[in-house]
């Protein structure tokens, strides 16, 4: 979803001769960020590397003299070079209690209309100044609903089954994973969950690995590229396109309603409970 909406993001911005930033979700964690990498975004930023301005600023500017337009890509949870969140609001949390990150593209955008500034582009007879060049999206909610692709479909599944396996084998306070090796592929394992636990009790976020990203180009690294393959080169099966052909644009559409799971759960449920 997020390679695709860097993509159509894109378009405008090509046309348009702007720079689009799109924010994607993760909170701290880059990981969503470094797989919009297959959207080609110019320029990647993850949370788990420190903004380096003058550094972006001049890469911008490399590029958009080439090209006329550039696309960025941010994660929510990107630091300033001082370590300070981009566009958090401190007063605020979410219902788990996690600060609300609201912001980081359009902090971004402040930052960037303010290096550039308005002469960069009516000097280029490119746009009126700053503010209509430089433009934000934020891709959201989207980014975790709707179908899920092949790879997710079979290993949920997987998972699962041996998450019910364990159970059946006695096992509690327990988790099912998925791990990779070059000589295994992917297969399930177990792990137990103290050890996600750090010593005063705590359950941290997983960052993604620093040497995935390449500070200097500002792009995936080869080791990240390494960890992307495996999970996205077979992501994708027939019936994944098929369901675009035949049922997003299916006419029952246009007078059914939408049925959701939660009316079926619910029967379920009642009937469970009568039963």
């Amino acid at each position: 979803v997020s390679a695709s909406g860097v993509q159509r993001i894109r378009t405008t911005a090509e046309s348009h001769r702007r720079i689009a930033i799109v924010e994607v979700m993760g909170r701290h964690s880059g990981y969503l960020a470094l797989g919009a990498a297959y959207g080609q975004p110019d320029i990647l930023l993850v949370p788990e590397h420190r903004l380096q301005i003058d550094m972006l600023v001049e890469r911008i500017k490399e590029i958009y003299t080439l090209q006329k337009h550039c696309v960025i890509v941010c994660g929510e949870g990107i630091v300033d070079e001082h370590g300070q969140e981009l566009g958090a609001e401190h007063a605020s949390t979410d219902p788990a209690g996690n600060k609300i990150l609201s912001g980081a593209s359009e902090a971004l955008r402040a930052l960037l209309i303010q290096r550039l500034g308005d002469d960069y582009f009516t000097s280029k007879r490119r746009n009126e100044s700053a503010r209509a060049a430089i433009f934000t999206r934020k891709l959201g909610h989207t980014q975790r609903g709707g179908r899920p692709i092949l790879f997710d479909r079979f290993y949920a599944a997987q998972l699962g089954g041996h998450a019910v396996d364990m159970l059946l084998r006695g096992m509690a306070n327990a988790v099912a994973i998925l791990q990779y090796t070059r000589q295994r592929g992917f297969f399930l394992s177990e792990a137990q969950a103290n050890d996600f636990r750090d010593r005063w009790g705590y359950i941290h976020a997983r960052l993604m690995h620093p040497s995935f990203y390449d500070p200097r180009s500002l792009r995936p690294s080869p080791v990240g590229i390494d960890y992307l393959l495996p999970i996205f080169n077979n992501a994708l099966a027939p019936d994944d396109v098929e369901v675009l052909r035949t049922e997003l644009f299916d006419p029952s559409h246009l007078t059914m309603p939408y049925h959701s799971v939660n009316v079926d759960i619910d029967k379920r449920i009642r009937y469970l409970s009568e039963s």
